[in-house]
């Protein structure tokens, strides 16, 4: 249930459709797949959320484009997760484009809402520890202005936690590139801002980090979340006739 004295977590996503979702996955997964296996990675991080809210105070959102298709995630996502509008339909400075003005939309949603704290999460990263969710909410609650970044392995990053909606911190980034959470430093520090690190994570979004995870959810353990949808998806995939084992390649 949402609180409005939580540390809202927004998962930037799209509507699980064959042929718009997972696209980088396709080959080695067919369009279905990819499809069936972006839905089991949001109702993963949904659930991952809401076992964060278990231990800190968080609630969940889904921050989806684009508009219109909300039904689509009916079945994908963890009970009590909220749905808002993160199309980068509204204003922004000039220099915010592309994927930034999404991620500003939703920042700015969340904290309409009246959420002390927000952050931005990624729908890749099914695996992502749960510790790394409370550790988010734990930091923003401290006093002070500052942001939470999580840095993907890649140069990217799968979260951005924030109290108030610095549009700089979106300004002339050059988004899907390895230097996003580099660009993401050097305007936190233009803008005075304190920033927080969390550990480093992996984004599933080629075949080698398919394959990583797919080693992961047969053999749970450690730090990471243990995925359970992730991990039936992917069953069902592998027993598809004529489709290729990829922890076995």
């Amino acid at each position: 249930m949402v609180s409005l004295a939580d540390c809202a977590i927004g998962v930037m996503a799209k509507a699980p459709r064959p042929g718009f979702s997972k696209t980088r996955l396709c080959p080695p997964l067919l369009p279905d797949q990819a499809a069936a296996l972006s839905g089991a990675f949001l109702r993963d991080t949904t659930e991952n959320i809401a076992a964060a809210g278990r231990l800190a105070p968080i609630s969940g959102y889904i921050a989806y484009a684009p508009a219109g298709l909300e039904m689509l995630f009916h079945g994908h996502l963890a009970a009590g997760t909220g749905l808002l509008l993160a199309d980068g339909s509204v204003p922004a400075p000039d220099a915010v484009t592309g994927f930034g003005r999404c991620l500003l939309h939703a920042v700015q949603a969340m904290l309409a809402i009246g959420h002390p704290s927000v952050a931005v999460l990624n729908s890749d990263g099914p695996t992502l520890p749960t510790s790394f969710l409370v550790r988010t909410a734990e930091v923003l609650a401290g006093p002070g202005d500052r942001i939470v970044l999580g840095p993907a392995e890649d140069g990217g990053y799968y979260l951005l936690g924030m109290k108030a909606p610095h549009a700089g911190l979106f300004a002339d980034i050059a988004w899907s590139t390895d230097s996003v959470a580099a660009a993401t430093r050097q305007r936190a520090a233009a803008l005075g801002l304190e920033v927080v690190e969390l550990p480093p994570w992996y984004d599933v979004d080629d075949r080698p980090s398919l394959e990583r995870l797919t080693q992961s959810v047969r053999t749970p353990g450690g730090l990471a979340y243990p995925a359970p949808f992730t991990a039936a998806a992917l069953d069902r995939i592998a027993s598809r006739p004529g489709t290729l084992d990829l922890a076995a390649e």
